[in-house]
């Protein structure tokens, strides 16, 4: 299918904001906010436990010390911190400061002070002692718990989802297509295996931090690292218990987010100050804060059912899956439900039938958030490392199985909701990526001497681009003076550069240069509604806003100049970039376009568009490793990765690179080095970046990323997204190419050293 040549579309333009990046510009929350009182929290040293008596007196003496506030100081009115459109699927069970402490970390108090070293004097004065109950630290044990994460009888959920603070559940779902149990027992083979992946943390480079002032108005305002600036004023107006209205929130350049920053960590604090002292406030999450109390990744063990013919047929998947949601809920049941509706569809080609059930719990651990993958990530480490571990009991080359069983372009997906691959290559990208990895000569196992062996490894993956039927992207694009454009939007560039994506579309639509679209947001008092920069939307979902707008203001610019011109719209086209009245030859450059906007004229030069959609097209990828082991140390050298990307049409295909580099990076950190452990009363011991061990550089190999389009027809000129899925294959890659170098599967990440050496083959 022939495809139009775009003039911006398609083009690997300059991100928007890199020459102020690499000119050290203030960009950041610490770069543009004034000075204001420092605020700093007091943490539970304990999992669970009620605070009995605090003692705040000689705290408050200290100089430079404003206030300190505690439980007997904030509203008992509950509220989610989860990052998500209303009503939330999340539970309402957060108060800004409780007495009943949930986690090691939890807020016990907060300090305002004139500067830090007088707020850190202070946390230590303050005097507490606890009543110390039983923790729930097992979350394969906290279902039906008789210890309660939540006994509050305030404890409410906006949304049906199966939650009950009685049962320690945050929620539940299930879905299935099919009579599974008779179809496995029909199946020449079945498998059944058990993975577990840990809380891994986003680690972003600027950790959470937020400012708060009172406008001139009196009204809250408030600066933060956010990916979501309008579901963090509804945050706050349900914390602090004050109007929507009375609340602005703007985003400046994020320093990294991951999904960490859908969640409101810290807003709420300084929120909390500055309405109470009337001051401006600031709050700067550490390192160890920031390890310890963000919003990590949720906890998984997911158990895989599959049944196959010996000829390879995949014929029935069940996906259970057991998520430990920490001591708060947030996103926990919406995390879930992507390890089945993300994993099982890969193999629609095939399937009779399926089933997913998922339970998401309560436990006294740090409360788990949205992690870019969101979900899909743990479900397709399970489901891929299961199918390569039937290629290998069937002697099958697992490109070969997955060639023979996998979705395509046109199949209805019934465990993706019923939804149409529509646009899919991932047959393309399988055989994309199996050339360009040389996968026939790489996938047999090599022998390097000094007891060290080469092996590889692959994996499938599918995601989303955006939630369909709920969430929505809107624009609003204006005509400059000089006939350059405004784009106001809600989405929030997190690096990932949407800023510079959107332009492209515009100047695409408008016929006009990049440098001809200046952006600005995110802004709730100036940005249209957005729900923000999460769930791989923004290209796709806020992209056809895009589109929507800049038709709308194709047809009031030739309405304005309809006006001067004395003649119909009717007979007017906008046309590289300017308004001609075809039948006499006249035209009007948009710069007297604008001028006519500005003088007796009841028409404003500009559009606002909002887009949801009812489908979330998944974009696809194939990933392939290779890596090098040495038997005797347990160290795995990841030497080679590729991989091949269904995004639809790239927009900016220099970016997309760089995301799914990124997001590979990551994957294989997840699955080499990236540890999560506790101490026996919960604490977490990997509390900086010294003891969390990020994979840098020299960890991660050459890594070679293509890409096969397909063409989205609901998408912005055929784009969908990819965010998210560039961190799911390395997981299933790198596991199997351990297991061909060892022997061993190992159905835990990560993978360390230890465990290899450790490790003793299945009889």
């Amino acid at each position: 299918m022939n495809r139009p040549e775009y003039q911006s579309v398609g083009k690997s333009v300059r991100k928007k904001d890199a020459m102020q990046q690499l000119l050290g510009k203030p960009l950041y929350t610490e770069d543009i906010v004034r000075d204001a009182l420092v605020v700093k929290l007091l943490r539970s040293p304990h999992a669970n436990a009620i605070v009995e008596t605090i003692d705040t007196s000689k705290a408050k003496k200290v100089a430079g010390v404003v206030d300190v506030f505690t439980w007997e100081d904030v509203p008992n009115e509950r509220f989610s911190n989860a990052g998500q459109t209303y009503p939330e699927t999340s539970p309402y069970d957060r108060l800004i400061i409780d007495r009943h402490v949930r986690f090691v970390g939890d807020v016990v108090a907060i300090v305002a002070a004139e500067n830090e070293a007088a707020a850190n004097k202070a946390l230590e004065r303050i005097k507490v002692t606890y009543d110390v109950l039983e923790p729930v630290l097992d979350f394969r044990t906290a279902k039906d718990n008789p210890v309660l994460v939540h006994p509050e009888d305030n404890w409410r959920m906006l949304c049906d989802l199966g939650g009950d603070n009685t049962r320690n559940l945050v929620g539940t779902t299930a879905d299935e297509g099919g009579d599974i149990e008779a179809v496995l027992a029909d199946c020449d083979v079945v498998l059944e295996r058990t993975y577990h992946t840990k809380a891994y943390n986003q680690a972003m480079m600027e950790t959470f931090r937020t400012y708060t002032e009172l406008d001139r108005y009196g009204r809250l305002h408030v600066i933060s690292s956010t990916q979501v600036v309008f579901h963090v004023r509804r945050i706050l107006s349900n914390a602090l218990g004050i109007p929507k209205g009375r609340i602005r929130v703007e985003k400046p350049r994020i320093g990294g987010g991951f999904g960490a920053k859908q969640t409101a960590v810290c807003e709420v604090y300084p929120a909390f100050v500055t309405m109470k002292t009337g001051r401006a406030a600031m709050c700067v999450y550490t390192r160890e804060e920031s390890q310890t109390c963000g919003s990590p990744r949720h906890e998984m063990e997911i158990t895989v059912r599959l049944g196959a013919n010996n000829d390879g047929r995949i014929r029935a998947l069940g996906v259970t899956t057991l998520s430990n949601s920490g001591a708060y809920g947030e996103h926990g049941w919406a995390t879930v439900g992507l390890t089945g509706h993300k994993s099982i569809p890969l193999y629609t080609g095939s399937l009779e039938a399926f089933k997913f059930t998922a339970n998401v719990v309560y436990t006294n651990m740090q409360p788990s958030g949205a992690y870019r993958g969101f979900g899909a990530t743990q479900g397709q480490f399970a489901v891929e490392t299961t199918v390569n571990e039937l290629a290998e009991k069937l002697g099958r080359d697992p490109v070969e199985l997955r060639e023979q069983n996998m979705v395509r372009e046109g199949m209805e997906m019934p465990a993706y909701f019923g939804e149409i691959a529509n646009a899919c290559a991932l047959d393309r990208c399988l055989k994309h990526c199996a050339d360009m990895f040389d996968w026939k000569a790489k996938y047999p196992v090599r022998d390097m001497g000094n007891g060290k062996v080469r092996a590889a490894g692959v994996g499938m993956s599918m995601q989303g681009s955006g939630i369909s039927g709920i969430d929505v992207g809107s624009v609003t694009i204006k005509l400059n003076d000089d006939g350059t454009y405004m784009l106001i939007i809600g989405a929030a560039d997190m690096g990932t550069g949407c800023d510079t994506i959107l332009a492209q579309m515009v100047a695409e639509h408008m016929d006009c240069s990049v440098d001809d679209v200046s952006v600005f947001g995110a802004d709730t008092d100036a940005s249209p509604y957005d729900s923000g920069s999460y769930a791989s939307s923004t290209t796709y979902v806020t992209g056809m806003a895009v589109q929507k707008a800049c038709t709308q203001l194709k047809e009031r610019l030739c309405a304005i100049a309809a006006e001067a011109l004395e003649c119909d719209a009717n007979e007017l086209s906008f046309e590289d970039g300017r308004v001609v009245r075809e039948a006499t030859g006249e035209e009007m450059s948009l710069v007297d376009v604008a001028t006519k906007s500005q003088v007796s004229n009841c028409l404003a030069p500009e559009a606002t568009a909002m887009h949801s959609s009812p489908v979330s097209p998944p974009p696809f990828m194939v990933g392939m490793a290779e890596i090098e082991l040495d038997r005797e140390t347990g160290v795995v050298e990841v030497l080679n990765y590729a991989s091949v990307v269904d995004c639809g049409i790239p927009i900016n295909p220099a970016l997309a690179r760089i995301q799914a580099e990124g997001g590979i990076v990551q994957g294989i950190g997840h699955t080499l080095m990236e540890d999560v452990t506790r101490t026996p009363k919960g604490r977490i011991r990997e509390s900086n970046l010294f003891t969390y061990r990020l994979p840098t550089r020299l960890d991660t190999g050459h890594i070679h990323v293509e890409f096969e389009n397909s063409y989205e027809p609901t998408g912005p000129f055929g784009a969908k997204s990819i965010g998210e899925i560039v961190i799911n294959t390395p997981a299933p890659a790198i596991t199997q190419a351990i297991y061909r170098a060892t022997g061993v599967w190992h159905r835990e990440l990560p993978i360390l050293p230890e465990h290899i050496v450790l490790a003793k083959p299945e009889e």
